[in-house]
C-alpha cells in the first residue's frame, strides 16, 4: 500500500498559471505527464470558482485515462466538483478531519514546515506531508524559512508516513532531497516554466534515482 502511494507521489506537478504562460496549463501538464509526472496538483489562487473548477474538470478529463491522479490545492469544493482524487491542505486551510469526512477515500495531503507541525499532524487523517520549503522559493510568498537538507532529515526521522519535499527543487538538487529522506518532490518552476517541461521532468526522474 505504501509502495503504491509512494509511486504515485513520486514526481508532483505543482501548477502555476503564471509560470505556463501562453502555453496554457494544460499544455504544460501533458508534455509533463509525457516527461514521467505522476501526479498533478492544480493550484490557482486567484481564479473565479467557476472557472477553477471548469479548468479542474478538463485536467481530470486528461489524466484519468492515464492513470495520473489529480489533487486540488486548498479547495475542498472544487476537489468535489470536478472528482478529483484528492486534495492538498494548509496549515490554515480546512482541518484534514472535515476534509476525509466530505471525501472519505480522497488522496490527502497536508503541507508542514516545522517539527512541531509534523508532530501534531501525526493523529490527523491524512495520507502523506508536503515538508516545505526545503530551500528558498519564489513560488510562494508566505513561505517559512527554508528548512534546508537538515531540517528535511530532522522530519524524516519523525514520521513513517511520505513526504514529498518541495521549494527550490530542480534537476541540480534533487538527488540530495531523495537522499535526506524525501518519498517524492514537487516542483513548480522547474516544470512550469521550463522551456520544454517533457525534458525536465525526466532530467528530474533520472536524477532522482
Amino acid at each position: 500500500m505504501r509502495e503504491r502511494l509512494v509511486e504515485t507521489l513520486r514526481l508532483h506537478l505543482v501548477t502555476d498559471s503564471a509560470l505556463c504562460g501562453e502555453r496554457g496549463v494544460l499544455a504544460v501538464v501533458e508534455a509533463a505527464v509525457a516527461g514521467g509526472v505522476s501526479c498533478v496538483q492544480l493550484r490557482e489562487k486567484s481564479l473565479p470558482t467557476r472557472a477553477f473548477v471548469e479548468r479542474a474538470r478538463a485536467l481530470k478529463a486528461w489524466l484519468a485515462p492515464r492513470g495520473v491522479p489529480l489533487i486540488i490545492n486548498d479547495r475542498v469544493d472544487v476537489a468535489l466538483a470536478c472528482g478529483a482524487d484528492g486534495v492538498h491542505v494548509g496549515q490554515r486551510d480546512m482541518a484534514s478531519e472535515d476534509v476525509r469526512r466530505l471525501m472519505p477515500g480522497a488522496l490527502i495531503g497536508l503541507s508542514v514546515e516545522s517539527v512541531a507541525q509534523l508532530e501534531a499532524a501525526e493523529a490527523a487523517p491524512v495520507d502523506y506531508y508536503g515538508v516545505s520549503p526545503v530551500f528558498a522559493t519564489a513560488t510562494k510568498a508566505d513561505a517559512a524559512p527554508a528548512l534546508g537538507l537538515a531540517g528535511l532529515e530532522r522530519l524524516r526521522a519523525l514520521t513513517s508516513r511520505p513526504l514529498v519535499a518541495i521549494g527550490g527543487i530542480d534537476a541540480g538538487n534533487a538527488a540530495a532531497v531523495m537522499a535526506a529522506g524525501a518519498d517524492g518532490l514537487a516542483v513548480v518552476s522547474a516544470l512550469c516554466a521550463a522551456a520544454d517541461p517533457a525534458a525536465a521532468a525526466r532530467a528530474l526522474r533520472e536524477r532522482m534515482g
